[in-house]
């Protein structure tokens, strides 16, 4: 298995741990989506895959319906995709995604964290070279093989294909999402729930009292409602 494999097992349980977090996260994705492109998911292929991510988070289809209306009135702030980059200790390189209405707010909020926890906030471009910008999706795997299907999408894009116990997972570069749910749809697979991931090139093992110093500082990011995912260097335990 790829490092795709490898991380997806390493993040398993930790994402999405808490449903209140989630729903807010999904929120805020079907607001850019909507201003973006339209409240209409059959025209608007980033509202779709936003949908189906709220389907798989078991966000009740009320909730997003209210999503979608109130992402329509022009009143309704939207939100900027902000990224931050630095350093956790022990030299652990930190990405950190934030969907934020108030940039002044989120940037002072992150420094905060970074200082508390004996961090170092970064430049532009000083540690996001370090992961790949990857999509996925996640389709049912009945009447489907894995390995037969990664060599069926490698002209899309697609670069690891694999099963997992929740179906098959589909992992390309960044730019290959719109090709690769493009052509999913025109197969009629079932899209479980499609996203955003950056890949660590190379990870780095800590003692468990070192990660207990990154892990503080990855806590409280996450705790940040403008945070929308945060991504280390540190090897999985």
């Amino acid at each position: 298995m790829g490092r795709a494999f490898e991380f997806r097992k390493g993040r398993k349980m930790k994402r999405w741990s808490a449903m209140a977090k989630a729903f807010t996260r999904i929120g805020k994705d079907i607001v850019m989506a909507v201003k973006e492109g339209g409240p209409n998911p059959d025209a608007n292929s980033r509202l779709r895959a936003v949908i189906q991510n709220a389907k798989a988070a078991n966000m009740p289809k009320d909730n997003v319906e209210r999503a979608i209306k109130k992402a329509t009135d022009k009143d309704t702030a939207n939100y900027k995709e902000v990224l931050f980059e630095g350093y956790a200790p022990h030299g652990i390189a930190l990405l950190i995604e934030t969907a934020t209405d108030n940039n002044n707010r989120t940037v002072a909020n992150v420094r905060s964290y970074f200082n508390k926890c004996n961090g170092t906030m970064g430049t532009q471009g000083s540690v996001e070279f370090m992961f790949d910008h990857t999509c996925n999706f996640r389709i049912p795997a009945e009447g489907l093989d894995a390995e037969e299907l990664e060599l069926e999408l490698i002209d899309f894009g697609a670069e690891e294909v694999f099963e997992d116990e929740d179906g098959i997972l589909i992992y390309a570069p960044f730019a290959s999402f719109g090709t690769i749910q493009k052509e999913l749809e025109n197969r009629n697979l079932e899209i479980l729930s499609s996203g955003f991931e950056r890949i660590p090139q190379i990870t780095k093992k800590l003692s468990e009292a070192e990660m207990a110093d990154v892990e503080k500082l990855i806590e409280k990011m996450e705790e940040d409602d403008d945070v929308m995912n945060v991504y280390h260097t540190m090897e999985e335990a």
